[in-house]
């Protein structure tokens, strides 16, 4: 079998080469990766070990994405992911289609040309912001929790067990996450329309030991490395009480349900069963504020100040509920938050200029 993977020098896509390396020794493993982020040319030496061929090249450029070698499936990981992109001066909105939008449909039509089935790495960012924002929650412990006293049926895709794969996708929802939505649906029509497997994988908050954090994305990584190191950091919004939660997932617990689709029948009733939440789920979730209470067992304490500012597309809750995986691949997560933190907090103090690095 042989696999590309876009984004391979990213924290995902590194993390997704190490573990299908494991998982299948014999796969032939490529890369793409146009190394324009903090700490794409120090996972080289890392891809390197692992024997995938890395090539220096950038999906908005059809003629890069021509130019690729015959493989069996392509995991797209390659992204900018941040909710804020496109309106935060980092890049453009039209740098944001061109990369997001622009660069999956030059993966279809290599991916229809070769056969080639598709994962396809999207985020919960796709979802309604008005309809999160007034998802029924409370504040609790010090952190925002579904409200139970709400009836679960009374809100149209999500429970307690947090969102499902059909809650709504009503605009507003960034224009990130709206390069991300129109992605998942030409690929979805592209592998129906010429018959070639897709898969769509909205994930949680991925996290783990050598992820470039910033406030914007990686917030896990991010809140560990400056809490050890004794930076400001900021509860923004909501208050400024740190209340808003995510869910986590450590990219290995991706790995395994990867592997499962690439080595699993894809015959499929309909294109909705083949988008799946993969997330920590409700188990995983954490607030600002308890991630800050374990940070000061682990360091000592450090304080964080209050903003009750708000910033644009940030949320009380979002907590993906990740049953429909668990019912088709019996696929479950095997690292807890806690364990994820352990490794954030060992890797960081192995590594005093992460900070630095992350920040390019």
């Amino acid at each position: 079998m042989r696999i590309l993977i876009t984004g391979a020098a990213g924290f995902v896509g590194t993390s997704l080469a190490s573990a299908l390396r494991a998982a299948i020794p014999a796969v032939d493993l490529i890369g793409i990766d146009n190394l324009s982020r903090p700490g794409s040319e120090a996972n080289r030496s890392a891809l390197r070990t692992l024997g995938v061929r890395l090539i220096h090249g950038d999906l908005r450029l059809a003629s890069d994405v021509e130019a690729l070698p015959t493989v069996d499936w392509v995991i797209d990981a390659a992204a900018n992911p941040s909710v804020l992109a496109g309106i935060d001066g980092r890049a453009t909105s039209r740098q944001l289609v061109e990369h997001n939008l622009g660069g999956t449909l030059h993966l279809l039509e290599y991916c229809r040309q070769q056969r080639a089935g598709l994962i396809l790495l999207s985020t919960s960012r796709v979802y309604s912001i008005r309809a999160l924002a007034a998802l029924p929650v409370t504040a609790e412990k010090g952190a925002f929790r579904w409200n139970a006293s709400v009836p679960a049926a009374s809100v149209s895709g999500a429970s307690e067990h947090g969102i499902r794969e059909d809650f709504s996708t009503e605009a507003p929802v960034s224009l990130y996450g709206a390069t991300k939505l129109a992605s998942e649906t030409l690929a979805l029509e592209y592998g129906e329309a010429f018959g070639f497997p897709v898969w769509i994988n909205r994930c949680g908050v991925l996290a783990g030991a050598g992820q470039f954090g910033r406030a914007d994305q990686g917030i896990f990584a991010y809140w560990i490395n400056r809490h050890l190191r004794r930076r400001p950091l900021r509860y923004i919004g909501f208050g400024g009480h740190g209340f808003q939660v995510r869910d986590c997932l450590h990219p290995a617990d991706l790995a395994q349900l990867v592997h499962l689709q690439l080595t699993s029948s894809t015959d499929a009733p309909s294109t909705a069963s083949r988008v799946f939440h993969v997330s920590g789920g409700l188990a995983s979730g954490r607030s600002l504020r308890q991630l800050t209470a374990w940070c000061d067992d682990r360091f000592g304490p450090h304080t964080v100040t209050e903003d009750p500012a708000p910033r644009p597309y940030d949320l009380p809750w979002i907590v993906l509920d990740a049953r429909r995986a668990e019912s088709r691949w019996r696929w479950r997560p095997t690292r807890g938050p806690e364990q994820i933190f352990q490794e954030i907090a060992e890797h960081a103090e192995r590594h005093p200029d992460w900070i630095e690095r992350s920040e390019g």
